[in-house]
Parts: structure tokens; C-alpha cells; sequence
């Protein structure tokens, strides 16, 4: 089991506790979310962008338009942080002070490049594509030429970067047991609804099935 390389930067100094340094606890994170933020600055002025993303071995591929600033900052490399979170549960104290939310979230920083070579980028959309729904590339027409240059990718190794897991009920203030307060976690969990066709579908064509959207990290 190997672990990220801690960094000054990536080391979790507020509740280091929480902290998670190993690679596949990591992934697994990564794994299961679906969109990440690329927080960068241009001029002094911080921007933070959601968007989507993907991961293939050790690094994550930021999905995105060509006319969008990062990309084309992203043609001569630029710093990013990209951050991903997922939320758990409510957790409800006796206090408001101590009310707080379970939580997996990793922190990647390092410099994000613009990825140029043709294969890479189909790889890479193939991986955002199967990211939301295994095998929905293999099914589908492929991109052409021109879709492909109106799409940007940015890959930024996953190589500085840290998780902090937040688990577990509320933590009162000892006097606080005595108050007549309901405390415990509320749960929260994804849950898809029945798939919709668009009307065009071609009879005899298989429906959508929703199991199919279970996420790698689960």
C-alpha cells in the first residue's frame, strides 16, 4: 500500500487526524466523484471553476472547452489546485457549535499541462466518458476531428496531494449530554431517478439501465 509524498503544502495541519496520505484511499476518492474544482490565479485574481474529470493510473485529466480561460492558460502549464468532496452525512450536534458533516475530499496541487497529442486526448475523453458510465464510449460514435479541437484536456499528475475523512456521530461538550436535543448523523446518499429517453430513441433499441451508474469508488 504506497502513499503520496507529504509535502509543507499537502500536509493537513487543522485536524491532522483526519488526514489520509495513502494512494488508494486516494483514488478511491477520486474514483467516485464527478466533478472536481480547478482553483487558479491569473493577475493576481483567484478563479475557481467546477468542471468535469477523470483519472487514469496517476493522474487526473480535467475535462474542458477550448475557449475556456484555464485551457488556454494551460498551453504553457499553470499551477492549479483541484479539489473534490464528497459529502457523507449531516452531522447533528446538541450544540449548533459542534454541528459539522461527514466528509471525503482530496487536495491535488502541482502544474496542470494541456494535453496535445491526439491519442492522449481520445484517452482521455474516453476515460471521462466510462467515468460516468462504464462502457457508454464503447457504445457510442467517437468524437471527430473538429469535436476533438473544440475539446481541451488538462492532465496534472497526481502526485502532490492529500485527503481528509471526517466519520463518526457528533462530538458534544460534556454538559451539553444533559440537554434534551436529538443528536445522531443524517445520511446522504446519490440516488438516481427512472431514465428518461429524448423521444427519438430507435425502437427495439435496450433501455438505459440506472445499476449501470454505480460509481468505481463504491
Amino acid at each position: 500500500m504506497s502513499s503520496v509524498e507529504v509535502t509543507p503544502r499537502t500536509q493537513v495541519k487543522r485536524l491532522p487526524k483526519r488526514a489520509v496520505y495513502d494512494r488508494e484511499q486516494i483514488n478511491r476518492i477520486l474514483d467516485q466523484g464527478v466533478v472536481c474544482h480547478v482553483a487558479f490565479v491569473v493577475d493576481g485574481q483567484p478563479f475557481a471553476i467546477p468542471t468535469g474529470y477523470a483519472r487514469g493510473e496517476d493522474t487526473l485529466y480535467i475535462h474542458g472547452s477550448a475557449a475556456s480561460r484555464v485551457m488556454r492558460l494551460g498551453s504553457d502549464g499553470i499551477d492549479v489546485c483541484v479539489t473534490v468532496t464528497l459529502i457523507d452525512g449531516f452531522v447533528l450536534a446538541r450544540s449548533a457549535f459542534h454541528h459539522s458533516m461527514n466528509y471525503r475530499s482530496v487536495m491535488v496541487l502541482g502544474k496542470a499541462r494541456l494535453v496535445t497529442d491526439t491519442d492522449e486526448k481520445r484517452h482521455a475523453l474516453h476515460l471521462f466518458t466510462n467515468h460516468i458510465v462504464p462502457g457508454r464510449w464503447e457504445e457510442t460514435r467517437q468524437p471527430t476531428e473538429q469535436e476533438l479541437k473544440a475539446t481541451s484536456v488538462l492532465a496534472l499528475a497526481i502526485e502532490e496531494a492529500s485527503a481528509k475523512v471526517r466519520t463518526g456521530g457528533p462530538i458534544d461538550d460534556e454538559e451539553d449530554y444533559a440537554l434534551p436535543v436529538w443528536a445522531g448523523v443524517v445520511p446522504l446518499k446519490a440516488v438516481y431517478g427512472n431514465p428518461v429517453d429524448d423521444g427519438r430513441v430507435l425502437d427495439g433499441v435496450t433501455p438505459f439501465e440506472v445499476n449501470r451508474l454505480s460509481r468505481r469508488g463504491d
